[in-house]
């Protein structure tokens, strides 16, 4: 069963099995048309809390982001993998940690940018534009995730993080 927003299924013409509010027409287009996505900018200024305390910070100081990228494709020799990853590591010097195996690997790394958007953006490009220079597999990103320096440290608090044991650097899974 495949889900879909409603009107999105009548919109581009395939009702089959389609919940009824999904079969209704979007009112704002004609049937056919594809809607246009907008982003939502977060202003000059936005609140954050820090400490118990609201404070206003402007939107354009840059943060730091915890990056996962999450990579596979056909199998590669595993000495090149790891020889490619490290060689990654050399050249991208926040890398934190590389796990790898014959058809997969993940990285994951600090990234300093204005916002979200801007660090997935460099994140999505990290691969292919090392591709080359470091050796890397021709393998395709098939996950990522971005998350404050905020979040990421909750998530270690709580106990969902990566694993304490896990040292720096790059490793067979």
């Amino acid at each position: 069963m495949r889900r879909v927003r409603p009107g999105v299924a009548a919109a581009r013409g395939s009702a089959g099995g389609a919940s009824p509010a999904a079969a209704r027409p979007a009112a704002s287009r004609p049937a056919g048309e594809e809607r246009a996505l907008t982003s939502v900018a977060a202003g000059e200024n936005y609140r954050e809390q820090q400490d118990g305390k609201e404070r206003i910070r402007p939107a354009d100081l840059p943060r730091l982001w915890h990056v996962t990228l999450s990579v596979s494709g056909e199998e590669a020799d595993l000495t090149e993998v790891r020889r490619a990853l490290e060689q990654l590591a050399h050249d991208h010097p926040f890398l934190l940690t590389s796990r790898y195996a014959v058809d997969h690997a993940e990285i994951r790394y600090w990234e300093e940018a204005r916002d979200l958007h801007d660090a997935a953006a460099v994140a999505l490009r990290l691969w292919g534009e090392h591709r080359q220079t470091a050796g890397l597999p021709p393998w395709e990103i098939v996950g990522l995730e971005v998350i404050d320096r905020q979040t990421y440290h909750l998530r270690i608090a709580e106990g969902y993080g990566p694993a304490p044991a896990t040292p720096v650097g790059v490793h067979p899974y």
